[in-house]
This record gives structure tokens, sequence and C-alpha cells, in this order.
């Protein structure tokens, strides 16, 4: 239970994840005409945002599961340097880069949804923001020759369910610390800090 006790206290973290994501994907329903390297630019932004919050959950977070979400964390970081180191990729190379990306921090987001099962009963935000990873991920992988403009809707979509399956995930922790400091109302961050 003191994994999740640390997560849930740093519940709104999480929170931003998701908030970030649904920003990203509606960007992309938003400009669907843009080109290709501002995508890059954009999905660099959000692979590095998503990261770093990974990592700041990973260190305010429990041991048990500190490493799979630091693996989760880097993996986005470097993901999202690359796209601004080598902003001239081709699309087949950010696809995969992006179908990569989206495997990975899929299989981890499902070991932390096993192991923080353990503590809060039916938590599935987290199941299905991996799960959903990972397909999105395998159908990149399977059809990279997809036009441009599908593969920016199907980001887009991609991002709204998943940052929709984060901010579930975050009122479930938030829920959780709730009730575990005795139903004291809670301030946000710095009331949880």
């Amino acid at each position: 239970m003191i994994v999740v006790d640390q997560l849930a206290r740093h519940w709104w973290v999480i929170g931003l994840r998701g908030l970030a994501a649904i920003l990203f994907g509606v960007l992309a329903f938003v400009w669907p005409g843009m080109t290709l390297a501002v995508l890059v630019l954009l999905f660099g932004a959000y692979a590095l945002v998503d990261g770093v919050l990974t990592l700041i959950a990973a260190f305010r977070g429990g041991v048990q599961h500190r490493i799979v979400m630091l693996v989760e964390g880097v993996v986005s970081v470097l993901a999202g340097l690359a796209a601004f180191v080598w902003p001239g990729l081709t699309a087949l190379v950010l696809l995969y880069i992006i179908a990569f990306w989206a495997i990975v921090t899929g299989v981890l987001e499902i070991v932390a949804a096993i192991r923080v099962r353990r503590a809060i009963s039916n938590e599935l935000g987290l199941v299905i923001g991996g799960v959903l990873s990972v397909v999105f991920g395998v159908v990149l992988l399977v059809a990279p020759g997809a036009g441009v403009l599908a593969v920016i809707f199907l980001i887009g979509a991609y991002a709204v369910v998943f940052g929709i399956a984060l901010l579930g995930l975050a009122w479930r922790l938030r829920e959780h610390h709730q009730t575990a400091i005795g139903g004291a109302p809670l301030g946000g961050p710095a009331a949880t800090a």
C-alpha cells in the first residue's frame, strides 16, 4: 500500500501527463495540414514533457515500481530529444520512432498497472492506456506507408484517449489519497507535497 500511497500523494503529476497528451492530440486535429517538421517538433515537445513528468513521478513515487517509471521516463525523453536533434527525419523514420516509443511505454504502463492494481481495486485506466499504446505502436509498424494526414489524426486520437485514461487514473489516485488522509480536502500540488 505504501507504493500507491506515495503515487496517490502526487496524483496531480499523472493528471498533468494526461492534460499534456490531450493538448497534443487536440493540436494534431486543429492543425492537420502542418508540415512534417512541425509534427516532429510537436511530438518532441510532448515526449519530453511526458518523460520529465514520468521521471518526477518516479522519484516521488514508491520504490517498487520506480525502475519501470524511470525507464519509461528516459525512453520518452530520448524520443523527444531525437526529434529535436534530427528534425529532418523522414516520415518513415519518425513513424518508427513513434511506434517503438508507444510500444515500449505501453508495455511499461501495463507493468506499472499490474503493480498498482494490487493496491487499488478495479483500476483499469493505466491498463487501457498501456494497451492502447502498444496497439497504436503495432498499427504504425504494420502500416508505415499511410498518408501523413491519416497518421496525424491517428496520433491525435491516440494522444487524446491516452490522456483521458491518465486523467482517470489521476482521479482514482486522488480519491485514494483523500481516503488515506481521512477525507480531508485536497488543495492541489502545494497541499500534497
